[in-house]
């Protein structure tokens, strides 16, 4: 999964470990994330959305699909 946690992240001046904070995790979570090593729970993906102030999850993630 890819996503654009850590652009969106910069825009809003958060540090990985705030964002970590706001949404519950830990820091290694938030950054297993942004280097797609990691695929959120549907309410974890929610979270940061809200947190990075974007209304639709697909902002941020990213699926792909192999064929």
């Amino acid at each position: 999964m890819k996503t654009k946690i850590k652009e969106f992240r910069k825009e809003l001046k958060l540090t990985q470990e705030e964002l970590a904070e706001a949404v519950d995790v830990s820091r290694q979570t938030i950054i297993s994330l942004e280097q797609g090593r990691y695929n959120p729970s549907l309410m974890l993906a929610y979270k940061i959305t809200k947190k990075l102030q974007k209304k639709y999850i697909e902002e941020v993630f990213q699926l792909e699909i192999e064929k």
